[in-house]
């Protein structure tokens, strides 16, 4: 098995650092696409005939936001049975993460999840079995049409691998600096990935099954993200005063790639088995991993708050991967530096925001 199926997770469990208790945007980005998700629903059960409702949240990771796709289509099939006067059905939720996924928290989870589903839904809620399928998306997953609706949010912008031998010794990621032939391989390996992804789950959805899709992607005219280049530069500095070794930085690059939505746009129609039915940029605050009422009297956040927050987003999906590089014992300095250069940064910055790529196919029959 690829090592990196296994050290690629977020941080698992409910302490301070995890990821469930450090993806807020993650759940505002599914609140805020949860009419898109209605929309593709009610056209699918307007051309298909649907007694098992079948649906797969790829990259689902661990924490609250697991479920909250499963609490969001049963939401939305509710009123639109109801409204076309239809037996509610008999719902498949499959789960999909990685081998190193923390699956274990969402099925403590379940009970009382279910519980409050039979509460709120009663008589109205057919049969839910919510399974577990563990890997890589960029291999198959499900048996031939065997789906109705697939649905992956912050997921995307990760790629199968990091692109092979870039000679990026200073850097673990693109930045301004980077040279052409690094930015050419990068996009080529995301075009290369997310020409796959599609191609899988075509194979695996029914003829017009609909898909809705999130990515944190970029601007034409923006850097590629500078919380990347931020922790490039903090692992240096700690290069440079011996606290982690020069050849583990310089073998190091991290397999995310955010991509434009011209470049998004590309692969889906020269990949061909999906129509585009919307494809938009949200942009998102940086800061906006943390509780909203959590603000001072001039409901603005405190500058340390705000940049505990940033880190915090950035060390729940980033710290297994840097970890098993680069060893636990230097997590905490790390991040903390880290955090001191976010700092610094939204000092010098008005406004600290990164786009979010959403998109809603429909597979062609």
């Amino acid at each position: 098995m690829d090592r990196q199926q296994v050290v690629l997770h977020m941080n698992p469990g409910m302490g301070d650092n995890s990821y469930a208790h450090n993806s807020i945007i993650q759940n505002k980005v599914m609140r805020e696409t949860k009419a898109i998700v209605e929309e593709s629903i009610m056209r699918l059960y307007t051309i298909v005939p649907i007694h098992c409702f079948k649906v797969a949240d790829l990259g689902c990771s661990s924490g609250p936001n697991a479920l909250q796709l499963v609490s969001n289509v049963i939401d939305i099939v509710d009123t639109t049975t109801s409204n076309l006067n239809l037996e509610p059905p008999v719902f498949q939720f499959l789960l999909n993460d990685l081998f190193g996924n923390d699956f274990n928290s969402i099925f403590k989870s379940l009970p009382q999840f279910l519980e409050s589903l039979e509460e709120k839904k009663g008589h109205k809620l057919g049969p839910c079995f919510i399974n577990a399928t563990p890997g890589t998306f960029y291999k198959r997953l499900f048996p031939n049409g065997s789906l109705h609706f697939v649905h992956s949010s912050f997921s995307l912008h990760w790629l199968s691998q990091a692109p092979k031998d870039l000679g990026n010794k200073e850097n673990i990621h693109l930045t301004r600096t980077s040279s052409p032939a690094m930015h050419k391989a990068y996009g080529e390996q995301f075009q290369k990935d997310f020409k796959l992804f599609l191609k899988l789950r075509s194979q695996e959805l029914v003829p017009g099954g609909g898909m809705v899709l999130t990515l944190i992607g970029r601007d034409k005219t923006r850097e590629i993200r500078t919380s990347w280049s931020l922790l490039g530069t903090t692992l240096n500095d700690m290069v440079s005063e011996n606290l982690i070794e020069e050849i583990k930085v310089e073998s190091f690059d991290l397999p995310l790639y955010d991509p434009t939505i011209e470049e998004a746009k590309e692969v889906i129609e020269d990949e061909g088995s999906f129509t585009l039915q919307r494809l938009e940029s949200v942009a998102l605050d940086w800061g906006a991993n943390i509780n909203e009422d959590v603000v001072d009297n001039n409901n603005k956040l405190d500058l340390n708050m705000k940049a505990e927050a940033i880190t915090k987003f950035v060390r729940a999906p980033l710290e297994p991967v840097l970890k098993a590089q680069f060893g636990e014992e230097v997590m905490d300095e790390l991040f903390r530096r880290y955090k001191n250069k976010i700092v610094q940064l939204i000092m010098e910055v008005d406004i600290l925001e990164f786009p979010t790529l959403v998109m809603s196919l429909i597979k062609n029959v």
